[in-house]
């Protein structure tokens, strides 16, 4: 089943998508169109990301592949949802989307086996890692102010459980910038998978109940500017809408942090 959480006739409200329509906890029926605000899908705690886990973006970076899982932590006030604005920050000279599959945990665990990692799954999400390059390098490892700024960490529009989904680790990712198809990629080609990811990360860390690891993005992340619209589509999952505004004015700034808080 898809989820979605959003703002229609004045307040927040949750439902699950019937029929192509969306049908509000309420028990109230509406369009797609009809939705005022999108927000993301559900409230995350915290967001594990994972740096160059597919092999091809690593080639594409000229960058070695990793021996074991490289993590940062995405903050929640990045959060924004779908066909919210992400703001091009003031001296960036190369921004680019990352398409991410983003998996919710379900209950809490600690040292996981990776043979039992699917028990703690709740279900996934689009996510879009959007990422300044130029504050990609050692001077600023890790990644946090490449990753952070408000409005980039995009999610939705949906979540999905987890059985709806035949075969989680062969699914299909797809980017298009301006309806050109710009990334395209499969789960069968990450580094570290779903279940070991899921045992590293809780043979040192607590994960708890939504709490999110963005698995990382594969090859084909280009440079985008104010003006385009970038869709990112995963099969099963739906397909998430973002246009890039120029956020280079305090005024437009402090809107997209306010509108960041505003879909967390």
């Amino acid at each position: 089943m898809k989820h979605a959480r959003f703002i229609v006739e004045g307040r927040e409200q949750s439902g699950t998508i019937v029929d192509g329509k969306i049908q509000a906890s309420s028990g109230k029926v509406y369009e797609e169109s009809e939705i005022n605000v999108w927000l993301a899908p559900f409230k995350p705690n915290k967001m594990v990301g994972l740096a160059l886990n597919y092999a091809d973006h690593a080639d594409e970076l000229g960058l070695e592949k990793p021996k074991e899982p490289v993590l940062f932590i995405k903050p929640n006030s990045s959060i924004v949802g779908h066909k919210s604005p992400v703001y091009y920050p003031d001296g960036a000279t190369y921004m680019h989307y990352e398409n991410e599959l983003a998996v919710v945990i379900g209950k809490e665990g600690r040292n996981i086996k990776k043979e039992n990692a699917m028990d703690y799954v709740k279900g996934y999400t689009i996510a879009n890692d959007v990422t300044v390059r130029d504050f990609v390098n050692n001077m600023y490892r890790p990644p946090v102010r490449a990753k952070g700024h408000d409005t980039f960490g995009p999610m939705g529009p949906y979540f999905v459980d987890k059985e709806d989904i035949p075969d989680v680790n062969n699914i299909e990712l797809r980017s298009y910038v301006n309806g050109e198809l710009r990334q395209q990629g499969n789960t069968k080609n990450l580094i570290y998978g779903i279940e070991e990811l899921i045992e590293f990360i809780s043979s040192f860390m607590t994960l708890e109940e939504n709490d999110v690891i963005w698995t990382g993005t594969p090859k084909g992340i280009s440079h985008v500017y104010p003006g385009d619209h970038v869709r990112l589509e995963i099969d099963y999952l739906g397909a998430l809408e973002n246009e890039i505004l120029d956020g280079r004015t305090d005024k437009v700034a402090a809107g997209g942090a306010e509108n960041a808080k505003t879909n967390g």
